[in-house]
């Protein structure tokens, strides 16, 4: 989740009282006290926004209930590509978007996490809504174990963002998200079965906001990178004892906001995370270009940061959809590193302001201290966003991304063996033409969620998981791809 509209500021004073309610057409979120120092982390401007906009999902939810829309309403026609299991949904009827997805490199469990806007409780109440889902598959992807809610987390309400990673020595499965604007760390020993408590991992920072994170092949070492209260400025908050507790880093200190997207730890200890950059300073905080491609590097464990800005790009074309904000296609730099710390940087932008945005990849075999001359991955004039990326082996990377050739959105495939010096061609793997009210031949209406992701199993297959929706306000589905 974005926060993207408006440039967030923390007025903690005016929260400093018992009781607070936030008005929202007669009704609101009554804070009671023991929800007052999450509020007041969050700020009282950002939590109103993202408590009205879940509303509007919930109201845009049961009008699809009403009117027979939501979610598949007919047999779901799929034409797979050569190699490709098919396009299928995580839920028939689940409102879901913003999917994470990690594979264990020496088992065949594969984990999406996702958030669910109006679905069973997690809890008999005061439960999150919308609530963190975890789905498990013991067979690379093929079928998938009952929901699980990751965290009843009473006295919250709502949970975005999520993020979910296994540790590659041990199996052990790490996990992120926001609970409101407070990010919390959790990790399960038995394949998602049980959790440990969740941790915060902000610290003393006021707040946090779109989280990204990595860790060490032994987990002992995590980094959760997130922009935080002083004007989307990078924060890093680290953790060195597998995530039990946690130090706070201020990265940047600049006039942009910035946005993590990719962020991985090299086997030398390097911690390299990708981000683009806006400006919100125009008309009603609307975001100005240009757009700056960054990497964030770290030689001392999190203590110090070098920045490298890699590409200069602008706004693209306009979201328009239902509650869509302008920048809503300008999405981050994906990251992916080779097992030997080799990386690949996927991103887009226009280059011209309102213009088609072009997918680009750049290489790097220096932990990101230089970088290739980039090569564009996406069709030249066509719209192009929400590009995903992972390393397998030795300078093997899987991508995808999404555009708008057919004048509706596809997720198309690629891959490279080469560190992405050569590419095979794009395969479509959005491949189902039918089944819910947002999708057709041609494909789907819009793009659900700032962001899905790549993962790969085992057995080195590809397994790809993104949203799907009739809007930005939904309601939307979590679906997703393997290859045989």
């Amino acid at each position: 989740m974005r926060l993207a509209r408006i440039v967030l500021s923390v007025g903690v004073s005016a929260l400093a009282v018992a009781t607070v309610v936030f008005a929202f057409g007669g009704s609101g979120i009554e804070l009671r006290d023991a929800d007052r120092g999450a509020e007041a982390r969050g700020g009282a401007e950002e939590l109103q926004e993202q408590y009205d906009e879940t509303q509007d999902r919930l109201e845009a939810l049961a009008l699809a209930r009403r009117q027979g829309t939501l979610g598949v309403i007919e047999r779901i026609r799929r034409a797979p590509a050569p190699g490709w299991a098919g396009e299928r949904i995580v839920n028939r009827t689940g409102d879901d978007w913003e999917p994470a997805i990690a594979a264990d490199p020496n088992d065949p469990f594969v984990y999406i996490l996702h958030n669910r806007f109006g679905g069973e409780p997690a809890c008999p109440s005061n439960c999150p809504d919308p609530a963190m889902i975890l789905r498990v598959s013991k067979d690379g992807g093929k079928t998938w174990g009952a929901e699980r809610y990751l965290c009843a987390c009473r006295r919250v309400h709502g949970q975005h963002d999520p993020l979910i990673e296994v540790v590659p020595q041990t199996g052990e499965v790490y996990a992120v998200w926001m609970n409101d604007f407070d990010i919390h760390f959790s990790k399960s020993p038995d394949h998602g079965k049980t959790w440990s408590t969740p941790v915060p991992v902000y610290g003393n920072v006021a707040w946090g906001d779109k989280p990204n994170f990595a860790t060490s092949a032994d987990g002992q070492d995590v980094y959760v990178l997130y922009n935080g209260p002083t004007g989307g400025d990078v924060h890093a908050a680290i953790s060195h004892d597998a995530g039990d507790t946690w130090e706070q880093v201020r990265v940047t200190n600049d006039e942009r906001y910035h946005f993590a997207y990719g962020t991985a730890v090299l086997p030398d200890g390097r911690v390299v995370s990708t981000q683009n950059s806006f400006t919100y300073s125009g008309p009603a905080s609307a975001a100005e270009g240009p757009v700056l491609q960054h990497v964030y590097s770290s030689d001392d464990e999190g203590k110090t940061w070098s920045e490298a800005v890699i590409d200069t790009l602008e706004l693209g074309t306009v979201c328009t959809s239902e509650l869509c904000y302008a920048d809503f296609y300008d999405s981050g730099p994906a990251l992916a590193a080779d097992e030997d710390g080799d990386l690949v940087i996927v991103y887009s932008g226009a280059s011209e302001p309102e213009g088609p945005r072009t997918v680009y990849g750049r290489s790097s075999t220096d932990g990101g201290r230089t970088w290739s001359s980039r090569v564009a991955l996406s069709p030249s004039g066509v719209n192009a966003a929400f590009a995903a990326a992972a390393g397998f082996g030795d300078d093997t990377i899987r991508i995808y991304f999404a555009d708008q050739r057919t004048g509706r959105w596809n997720v198309w495939y690629r891959s490279s063996q080469d560190l992405g010096a050569t590419w095979t061609a794009a395969v479509k793997i959005s491949d189902a033409t039918s089944g819910t009210a947002y999708k057709n031949a041609k494909g789907f209406i819009e793009f659900y969620g700032d962001y899905g992701e790549i993962a790969v199993t085992d057995g080195g297959k590809t397994i790809a998981v993104w949203g799907e929706g009739p809007s930005y306000l939904g309601p939307g589905g979590v679906w997703f791809n393997r290859e045989r």
